[in-house]
């Protein structure tokens, strides 16, 4: 690997260059990671077909313009009984002591694999309440997520990543207060991630400031003021940052698959809301990598060159459902019902800077929003030419699908497309963290963030456990000094997290959101001193 940061030799060394039992090196370079991962996702195609998609699944790779998410990166084609997919949600916990444990061994095996993973532990009786015929009261749901922690704690997942969790509660559970109020205590729930699940009927009840029933299966426990209840979020989201909340009434009537899927939970970063059992696969546009003439009058998104590579994502990943192992056989059987898979970028930031163009500007929000438009619409026709050729997702309903909100944004000739052909992906689009695919591409900036700084150290996670400390500088940075020196002035659209405003990071969501049809990882920087 020439020509690229110390960190990306690193990251593809430690976490994703296939590697034989004794630590021999079997990807002797970063080409040969990409021919095995091109190899392995034209498994899928016709025997006589697959040298040629390998060999046409390995441009995007091998030019860094499509980063599949990092399962798929250190799994594909490497023989390991692990899952190419990032994101699961897992079965609905019963209320009762065996079926509880049967999920907490689900989530183990599936952790095993490298999956991060959603519960929703709404299902489990309120702490206090009657055990019919033991004679005893129910701990309550938070003490089985304190045993999911620790289950958690002691698995380190494939790729030598610690496991994460996110665990949702509704905002009438009983348990409310003690979900809010449960990071609070030094050391627990660590490994979680934790959101309230918040509906329609809530939100109008803190318009109204009105009561609110805390109820478990038919039995209200007590009422609290729901604007009091919406305020003890506030305030411990704004003491730690947790937890946080889904609208989930409102994420349930914009899916695609509104018409035969429920959603009560989320993947650990939350740009992935799934069913009971559902996974998704992920992979990102290095928009960087499209930006020709960078930081000249002329700079400019080559937009048909990311039309010619869409199609050959989507087909990848299509294809990685087919050959991607799962720990659970639920899981096999939705992933492969629906095909959903998550689109997003990379590297959005950078391409800006190199356009000339600051993060969080009018010009910032209408390219980001056109560039992502083009994304979606490209997926959409793509996924419709590959029902074409290999058929539409089993649980395909027509008249269903089309109604949908999210379709029903798309432009005409491509809900025409849909119609006329059916699509092969439910769901294709979401914006991912991508972290440690960001750092592997040179260091661009990562998923829909600002830069997060030019120049800064970071402390690397080894297989041992230990971290090391490391110099990195930001792609379009390096470039930019290439070009014009390590003395030249930075130009005022080479900006930071650090400077960025609140409202300038919305704006630049808001813009991609509108095409997106699955969520978005977002982090959004506010000042230490910002007051409640």
């Amino acid at each position: 690997m020439t020509g690229v940061s110390a960190i990306s030799q690193q990251i593809w060394d430690m976490k994703y260059r296939l590697k034989s039992p004794t630590g021999e090196a079997v990807d002797k370079t970063v080409a040969d990671t990409w021919g095995r991962i091109a190899a392995a996702l034209a498994e899928a195609e016709a025997p006589e077909a697959r040298a040629a998609w390998a060999e046409r699944f390995r441009g995007p790779l091998e030019a860094f313009e499509f980063l599949p998410a990092g399962r798929v990166i250190a799994g594909a084609g490497t023989g390991r009984s692990v899952t190419l997919f990032n994101c699961f949600v897992m079965g609905t916990v019963p209320d009762e002591m065996s079926g509880i444990f049967d999920n907490l061994r689900e989530a183990a095996l599936t952790m095993q694999q490298g999956g991060g993973i959603g519960y929703d532990f709404s299902t489990l009786r309120p702490k206090g309440a009657p055990v019919k015929g033991v004679g005893a009261d129910a701990s309550g749901p938070l003490s089985f997520m304190d045993v999911w922690d620790a289950m958690c704690r002691t698995i380190m997942s494939a790729g030598s990543r610690r496991g994460a969790m996110m665990a949702t509660m509704r905002c009438d559970h009983p348990d409310i207060e003690s979900f809010i109020e449960a990071k609070r205590e030094p050391g627990r729930l660590r490994m979680f991630n934790l959101s309230v699940l918040v509906t329609d009927a809530f939100m109008a009840a803190v318009r109204d400031n009105a009561p609110w029933e805390l109820r478990f299966d038919g039995t209200t426990y007590r009422t609290v003021e729901a604007r009091a209840l919406w305020d003890k979020i506030m305030r411990a989201t704004y003491a730690y940052a947790e937890p946080g909340v889904i609208f989930i009434d409102r994420i349930n009537k914009a899916n695609n698959l509104y018409y035969c899927e429920s959603i009560a939970a989320t993947n650990p970063c939350g740009e992935q809301p799934l069913p009971p059992y559902g996974a998704c696969l992920l992979g990102s546009f290095n928009l960087a990598r499209f930006v020709r003439e960078p930081f000249t009058e002329a700079a400019h998104l080559d937009l048909d060159r990311l039309r010619e590579v869409v199609p050959l994502a989507v087909r990848m990943l299509d294809n990685a459902i087919d050959v991607s192992r799962f720990p659970l056989e639920a899981q096999t059987t939705e992933a492969r019902a629906k095909r959903r898979m998550g689109l997003g970028v990379t590297g959005l930031a950078d391409a800006l800077i190199m356009c000339r163009v600051r993060y969080g500007t009018p010009q910032a929000v209408a390219l980001a929003g056109a560039w992502m438009k083009e994304i979606e619409r490209a997926a959409y026709l793509a996924s419709t030419e590959l029902a074409a050729e290999k058929g539409a997702f089993p649980l395909y309903d027509k008249a269903a699908y089309l109604a949908g909100q999210t379709i029903g944004g798309l432009d005409a000739d491509v809900r025409a497309a849909i119609a006329a052909k059916g699509i092969r992906n439910a769901l294709l689009t979401s914006i991912a963290p991508t972290g440690t695919i960001s750092l592997f591409a040179d260091n661009v900036s990562s998923g829909l963030e600002p830069v997060f700084s030019f120049t800064y150290t970071r402390h690397i996670l080894q297989p041992d456990g230990t971290r090391k400390d490391e110099e990195v500088s930001d792609y379009a940075y390096r470039l930019y000094r290439r070009m014009f020196g390590d003395k030249a002035e930075l130009p005022s659209y080479f900006i930071d997290a650090q400077r960025l405003t609140p409202p300038e990071h919305v704006v630049m969501q808001a813009a991609i959101q509108k095409h997106v049809d699955s969520s978005i990882s977002k982090t959004i920087n506010v000042p230490a001193d910002i007051d409640f």
